[in-house]
Formats: structure tokens, sequence, C-alpha cells
């Protein structure tokens, strides 16, 4: 779970990079608002079932099926975020291989 705010940070140095070119927005949002966005509520997912885990472990919660649903929707989310990102991968590596 490291990466993800790794990740986050990585993602907020971009913008400065960019410099004054802009990305092409859809609806009054861009490609990198709604990416870290997703990052962003990864990350919330993660620290709501990091809590959860910590409440059942103290006794605060007795309810295990709760904690398990946010362990699961952490986990299911992650997956998500990681599979998007081996998308924008592959598409980056086959843009780069070809000619012009």
């Amino acid at each position: 779970m490291k990466e993800i705010s790794l990740q986050e940070s990585q993602l907020q140095s971009y913008p400065s990079k960019i410099g004054s070119t802009q990305a092409v927005k859809d609806n009054g949002c861009s490609f990198y608002d709604s990416l870290k966005d997703a990052v962003g509520r990864v990350s919330e997912l993660r620290q709501q079932a990091d809590q959860s885990v910590q409440a059942l472990a103290t006794g605060e919660e007795k309810d295990i099926h709760n904690t398990m649903i946010a362990l699961e929707k952490a986990d299911v989310s992650f997956q998500l975020m990681l599979q998007v990102r081996n998308k924008i991968i592959s598409a980056y590596e086959t843009i780069m291989h070809m000619n012009i």
C-alpha cells in the first residue's frame, strides 16, 4: 500500500513538468485530474480498511464482517487501479513503438 502514496506524490509533480500545454478536457475534467482523484479514493479506502482492522484488533469493533468488507473494498480498488496502470503503460509502449 505504500506504492499508492508514492505514486500519488509523483502525480503531484506532473503538472509542473507539463508546462503550458493543456491536457485534453472532457466535461471540464482532465485525464490527470481523473487519475489523481482515483488514486485519492483508493488511498482513502486503504485508510478506512486500516482503521477498521485497528478497531477490530483493539476491541472497539466486534463485527468482523464490516472489517472484511472494508479490506475487500480496498483490495478490489487497488487491483483495479493496478490494471488501469498496466493498460496505460501498455498504451504508452504501443505509441512509443509506432513508426513516424
